[in-house]
């Protein structure tokens, strides 16, 4: 799986399974699929992401510009302005997540229908 024989995300000690956690986390996904439309400002991403809170917003902003894909522009104005977008490692995540998201709306009523049979079973 890995092109780099030292690192192998199926192994428990591999520092690459904290970037698959974070990568596969539902907001992650949504913030890089909002940015990948450019610059936006934190209000701009929390009203186009809805249902997150401001504190997870904030959370998943930081962990995402510690891991380097996303880079936080703040401008000497008052009010201070912030803005968010994505880095060049962080538009190497818009066509893998963006396919996720299509996958999810393409396919949910296949889903939805499954869980039915599902819990009917139960």
């Amino acid at each position: 799986m890995s092109q780099h024989p030292a690192f192998d995300v199926l192994t428990a000690t591999c520092p690459s399974r904290t970037s698959l956690a974070r990568i596969a986390n539902k907001w992650t996904a949504m913030v890089v699929i909002v940015l990948a439309g450019g610059r936006r400002r934190f209000g701009d991403l929390r009203a186009a992401v809805d249902g997150i809170s401001g504190k997870v917003l904030t959370d998943t902003l930081r962990d995402l510009e510690r891991d380097g894909l996303v880079a936080r522009h703040v401008y000497a104005e008052m009010p201070p302005r912030v803005e968010y977008e994505l880095t060049s490692l962080g538009h190497t995540l818009r066509e893998p997540l963006q396919a996720l998201g299509r996958w999810a709306e393409e396919h949910i009523e296949e889903v939805l229908a499954a869980r039915e049979t599902y819990d009917t079973r139960r």
